[in-house]
């Protein structure tokens, strides 16, 4: 235990039993009683997890990284820290470029996305911050400056989502005592705004309007396949088709990484076949993929997949079918496609066809329709059954 000595003089010292045994003394000065006592614990407390081998409480752990000046060196030199000049500093900017240039084993795609963050963290604390500084109020100080930003939830939950994976890494490598940023959250709200049914009326209406066959399968992989588009649009081979079996492998870019993950296995739909077969007739000899290797070749960037401009066309398509565009149009398709297939078959069966989980499907793909409230309007049991049978 440390006590606390005042001379004649009112300059208080702490005495206490170091480390190797010896008793020391560190003066304070002319300190009040309250600072006397505040130092008292700070010594005791990391006298006993140094004995024991555990690691500081946060709160001791942010007074030692903020302590400079005198204080600190007779902490040093008592063998309770290292010296303001040993002290090794990690800079914010140094530890995130290293960081995510070393992660080869995700995609240059979430190397990107992760530099979004790694720009705001940089902007709101600066290039040469110690990371060992920064304190969970400037955690929520960060959130609320992305905040102020007018960036959506979405965004903002993402961001900080990397933000606390960031100082984890920081957590696990013994730079910093604590990760600030855990319990820093922000909802990602907005997801039901965003839904949006695509009915099979709206479907045929595109299909009219779209310039080529390569158009049309695009439409009709993303709505009646429900494949993630453009990677897995545009990845299909002819080769992936099982024509006497009536199954196609998808290849999945995505999940490749994801034990399990490179490829799953559909039905070839009856809704899906005929854009198909119309496709491998209209195909050049020789070709490879089903959608023109052309969008392939312009989706593929160094960063990952990119939408290629098929989104603009997509929307002049809309536009031209005399529709209202709606928002992530490819997947609203796809999300559409899931929830009609979940009338009919297993959330297992469907999810595993489409490449996510029940759980990401609930919160994320599956909508509730017109036709599910018309059907409990009029209290059609008959009709609800048939749908639990044959799909809205």
């Amino acid at each position: 235990m440390a006590s606390i000595s005042k001379s004649k003089t009112g300059r208080r010292s702490i005495q206490f039993v170091g480390l190797d045994g010896r008793r020391r003394t560190i003066s304070l000065g002319k300190a009040s009683q309250r600072i006397s006592e505040n130092v008292k614990v700070r010594i005791e407390h990391i006298i006993s997890t140094k004995q024991s081998g555990d690691a500081l409480d946060g709160e001791t752990a942010r007074w030692l990284g903020s302590l400079e000046g005198p204080l600190r060196a007779k902490l040093a030199k008592a063998g309770l820290c290292e010296s303001a000049e040993s002290r090794a500093t990690t800079t914010l900017r140094p530890f995130l470029d290293s960081y995510i240039a070393s992660r080869t084993d995700v995609k240059p795609a979430s190397r990107e996305v992760w530099g979004h963050t790694r720009r705001n963290l940089i902007s709101f604390f600066g290039a040469d911050h110690d990371v060992a500084r920064i304190t969970p109020g400037d955690a929520d100080s960060f959130k609320l400056f992305l905040l102020a930003e007018k960036l959506a939830s979405t965004t903002v939950h993402k961001r900080l989502q990397f933000a606390r994976g960031f100082f984890r890494t920081m957590l696990r490598r013994k730079l910093i005592s604590e990760n600030p940023f855990d319990g820093v959250t922000c909802a990602a709200s907005g997801t039901q705004e965003r839904q949006r049914f695509v009915t099979r009326d709206e479907f045929d209406l595109l299909i009219d309007v779209c310039p080529d066959h390569h158009w049309r399968t695009i439409i009709a992989l993303s709505r009646y396949g429900g494949l993630r588009c453009p990677s897995e649009v545009l990845s299909l081979r002819w080769q992936d088709i099982n024509w006497e079996r009536g199954r196609i492998n998808v290849p999945s870019p995505k999940t490749e990484h994801h034990e399990g993950g490179a490829s799953r296995t559909i039905p070839l739909f009856a809704e899906l076949r005929p854009f198909l077969a119309d496709a491998f007739d209209l195909a050049a000899d020789g070709a490879e993929f089903v959608v023109d290797e052309r969008f392939r070749k312009s989706a593929m960037q160094p960063a990952g997949w990119k939408a290629c401009n098929l989104r603009t066309t997509f929307g002049k398509l809309v536009s031209r079918a005399g529709l209202t565009p709606w928002p992530r149009p490819f997947h609203n398709m796809r999300a559409s496609r899931e929830t009609e297939l979940v009338e009919t078959y297993p959330v297992q069966v469907v999810t595993s066809w489409l490449g996510n989980s029940p759980r990401i499907a609930m919160k994320h793909y599956l909508m509730t329709t017109d036709t599910h409230f018309q059907t409990a309007i009029d209290g059609d049991v008959q009709r609800a059954a048939a749908q639990c049978r044959t799909g809205p």
